[in-house]
């Protein structure tokens, strides 16, 4: 009886891993939120530029989701031990996320170009904030997706439960990371 119960609680405990990495997006949120909260209190304090996001934005958007779809679809394969799949989509994945970074740039760019500038009106100044903090954790969620593609290249081919869950872990960030940047557009456009 007692072993059957022990096994059960085993069972039902999160990994610590998996926890550790749940903790840090609800901080990362608390941190989104905070500036969300910043942005509607000045908002409403007036002197607001008004402006339309550079279309970019939205098809920095579609990428985004897309490569969620391409590393999901990776460990799909990965579990299925369609070895040259996982890791094609692996690298497709590593790459539309660094295009993101290029096209956030970019969408910084035209950002300028129509006039709204880092340290002009407030309005513009938090779309540079939450892009460019956004970027700063795509490059971490990257950096998971690069060592998940060393792991892919570099070690025999293996489907084990330590692969396993750092594929979980990894694309556990990029879905994370995807979501905050929907949650982001939506919220900047609904105020524009």
């Amino acid at each position: 009886m007692d072993v059957a119960v022990s096994n059960q609680q085993t069972r039902n405990k999160i990994h610590p891993h998996k926890f550790a990495l749940w903790v840090a997006c609800a901080s990362i949120t608390m941190m989104f939120m905070a500036w969300t909260s910043a942005y509607v209190v000045r908002q409403a304090a007036g002197n607001w530029l008004e402006f339309r996001l550079p279309n970019i934005f939205f098809i920095n958007t579609a990428l985004l989701l897309f490569s969620s779809v391409t590393l999901h679809a990776s460990y799909i394969f990965f579990k299925r031990e369609k070895e040259s799949l996982y890791k094609g989509l692996l690298l497709v994945s590593f790459l539309l996320g660094i295009t993101f970074l290029v096209l956030q740039y970019i969408g910084w760019q035209d950002l300028t170009n129509i006039g709204v500038e880092l340290t002009g009106n407030p309005a513009g100044s938090f779309v540079y904030v939450f892009s460019g903090f956004h970027g700063l954790h795509i490059c971490g969620g990257l950096a998971a997706i690069f060592v998940a593609i060393v792991h892919a290249f570099a070690l025999k081919f293996k489907v084990t439960a330590k692969r396993k869950l750092r594929f979980e872990l990894t694309l556990t960030i990029w879905h994370y990371l995807d979501f905050l940047w929907l949650y982001i557009i939506t919220f900047i456009v609904l105020q524009s």
